[in-house]
């Protein structure tokens, strides 16, 4: 048998460029709640004790930056000088200006907020309809940080990374074959005790045991041997430095556009959104095992300039065929895309860590609202899409 083999990775909470993206999508949701038609590019840099958040706002609502970053990184967990960034004591600078009136007049007449491509993907791989190797990462720092908080392991700290890597047979995932995890921690805990830890409480746990064999796998638990300096004061954090992580993990392509920060207008987040839409409604139809879609835009156009999809050969029926049902079934102008997703609400900060892909849409109460988070993860028009198919 001829196996292939795929990694993904993903980082904590804490990690340097998430922190980056948290602050960012932090300010978002904020405006947002008090102005639903804010404009919104956000970007923010963090490093040892200094927090600098940049970019271009149009907005109504009345905020104080400052407190939110400081809040922000209290809650990931920097509430201490030692970990080179407190958010009581850190400086925070603050550098933001209206956004641009040429940028203005296109997005006001319905137009997408800028130029570029999109990509959507799902597979049928995993329940969440996306590829294993994301999923098994996400399990591994999501379990990092949840020992963190619950004090379970005293001495984690907020930093984090984890990498697996799974065996395909065709495009059926049979084997994990390495895990690598990186994590934070006090100074004065050994290496021994770390990897003994991080194996039977964090790794074995969150593996399926139907691909994990621990015999036959390669475990790297804080492989440099040691990790104490981490977070902003490791290493420079900046917003949308993660976009992989955010997606799918290298499985599929990605048009290069960051989320965090950037209101819907913006079609690098809302038609990366409609597009995973898109491609999970079609696995979820039964039309395809494996379906990637591109959207493409012109700066101030509303109708996409392209519409493209890739079923690997996987598919039930033509691509165009598929293409011209998915025109059919969803609206794909970015206007539309923020009306039927409800992209106006506040819903952007609990995508920020962890993947914006693969987690149920929930109703919940956020910042005085009532909202529904991971909108574009439901699937209400599968049987729309069927008819359109001639499959109903």
């Amino acid at each position: 048998m001829s196996l292939r083999h795929f990694s993904s990775e993903s980082v904590t909470e804490g990690h340097p460029d998430k922190v980056a993206d948290q602050i960012s999508d932090a300010v978002l949701d904020h405006l947002l709640a008090q102005d639903p038609s804010s404009r919104v590019a956000c970007e923010t840099l963090v490093t040892t004790g200094l927090a600098l958040v940049a970019g271009e706002i149009s907005s109504d609502a009345q905020l104080e930056i400052s407190p939110l970053v400081r809040q922000t990184l209290l809650d990931i967990g920097y509430d201490n000088a030692e970990y080179g960034i407190d958010g009581e004591s850190c400086s925070v600078l603050i550098a933001l200006d209206r956004q641009s009136r040429d940028i203005a007049q296109g997005v006001d007449s319905g137009g997408a907020g800028d130029q570029g491509m999109m990509f959507g993907y799902a597979t049928d791989e995993t329940e969440a309809l996306l590829p294993m190797p994301v999923v098994l990462a996400h399990r591994l720092t999501r379990g990092l940080a949840r020992l963190r908080r619950s004090g379970e392991v005293s001495w984690l700290r907020p930093d984090g990374k984890a990498q697996v890597s799974v065996a395909y047979d065709g495009d059926v995932p049979v084997a994990v074959t390495a895990v690598v995890v990186s994590t934070q921690h006090d100074p004065e805990v050994s290496q021994t005790r770390i990897q003994e830890v991080i194996r039977e409480k964090l790794i074995r746990p969150q593996m399926p045991p139907e691909l994990f064999d621990p015999e036959n796998v390669r475990l790297h638990v804080n492989p440099t041997g040691r990790f104490v300096t981490g977070g902003p004061q490791g290493d420079v954090g900046l917003t949308g430095r993660k976009v992989i992580v955010d997606t799918y993990g290298g499985m599929g392509r990605h048009g290069g556009g960051a989320f965090s920060g950037k209101d819907a207008t913006k079609v690098d987040r809302s038609a990366a959104y409609a597009s995973r839409w898109a491609a999970k409604h079609v696995v979820a139809a039964g039309v395809a095992r494996r379906c990637e879609i591109q959207l493409a835009y012109a700066i101030g156009v509303a109708e996409p300039v392209s519409l493209w999809v890739d079923t690997f050969g996987t598919g039930t029926v033509p691509e165009e065929r598929i293409a011209a049902a998915l025109r059919e079934v969803f609206d794909f102008e970015p206007s539309g895309i923020i009306d039927e997703l409800g992209l106006r609400n506040p819903i952007y900060g609990p995508a920020a860590t962890y993947g914006h892909f693969g987690r149920e849409p929930r109703s919940v109460s956020r910042l005085g609202r009532q909202v529904t988070l991971f909108p574009w993860e439901s699937t209400p028009r599968v049987a729309a899409l069927k008819d359109a198919l001639g499959m109903g």
